[in-house]
């Protein structure tokens, strides 16, 4: 009997030394990441943030996010971490089969010693960014002009037909511009486009007549709830912003390079943007 007490305990022992040198071979060191970001805006509920290290030219996730208050911490594998040259920001489903990064990179930075410094140039430059837009409603009428100019705006300088008016960079996949008007309840969309040669991918407002190669929108269909029909655009705020693709907000993203009040003249004349660099986002990644 005290024998095979003794062999009993001996085999408890051994399994127990055996899980512990399996614990202590399994055991992984990890360091901190904090993120220090500023002018990031919730996503819509599909979609999170998602950051990434570039070790050895291959991106390791961080970690997810939602929250835009920062600072934020996040436990990294220490060597990967060490190892890491740069970090990348981007936007990812928020049930996600594709293990590497979306198109959607929104914010990049190089690490210099502890500390990455990210910006907004993986989407584009925008520090030389201007435009014009100008007042006109081609999409209700059939030869004649209506007289009714002040209730569409379009992108661009008036011409027959009227030719693009942007200095803006081309964007990179997963990325795409949107115009806006600001109206009584909110702002209101005049469509998605990557090229300023040519009509946008929507019209969800105008009439039936074809609109010009231009980006834009006239509005006179399909009132939203708190608006009134036509659309006077005078006065109103104009904007053009760079949303993320696929998008599954209805508002403008953070990202808006450019922003202009509609004056009270119509076509021929045109109206002006304003760069609006200060909204983009930005910000510093720290190692530990």
């Amino acid at each position: 009997m005290i024998k095979k007490t003794f062999l009993g305990l001996l085999a408890i022992g051994l399994v127990a030394m055996s899980c512990s040198s399996d614990d202590d071979n399994n055991t992984s060191t990890t360091s901190d990441l904090i993120l220090n970001l500023e002018g990031l805006e919730a996503l819509g509920a599909d979609y999170v943030y998602e950051g990434w290290v570039i070790v050895d030219s291959q991106p390791v996730s961080t970690g997810t996010f939602t929250s835009t208050t920062f600072p934020q911490t996040f436990s990294v594998d220490a060597t990967q971490l060490a190892n890491a040259t740069r970090f990348v920001l981007s936007i990812e489903p928020a049930i996600d089969p594709d293990p590497a990064p979306a198109d959607t990179k929104i914010l990049v930075g190089d690490f210099n010693g502890a500390t990455a410094a990210v910006n907004t140039d993986i989407v584009g430059d925008f520090s030389n960014a201007a435009g014009a837009f100008f007042l006109r409603t081609p999409t209700d009428e059939s030869g004649m002009n209506n007289g009714n100019d002040e209730n569409g705006v379009w992108f661009g300088t008036p011409g027959m037909p009227p030719t693009p008016n942007f200095v803006l960079p081309t964007l990179p996949a997963g990325w795409a511009y949107e115009g806006w008007v600001v109206g009584d309840s909110g702002p209101l969309s005049t469509g998605t486009f990557t090229a300023f040669n040519t009509a946008d991918d929507a019209a969800p407002f105008s009439g039936s007549s074809a609109g010009p190669p231009v980006p834009g929108e006239d509005f006179f269909e399909n009132v939203p709830t708190g608006e009134t029909f036509p659309l006077d655009v005078r006065g109103r705020t104009v904007v053009i912003s760079v949303e993320p693709v696929p998008d599954d907000s209805p508002a403008p993203f953070v990202l808006k390079p450019l922003v202009g009040t509609a004056g009270n003249d119509t076509a021929p004349a045109t109206h002006a943007f304003d760069q609006n660099l200060g909204s983009l986002p930005m910000g510093s990644v720290i190692r530990n």
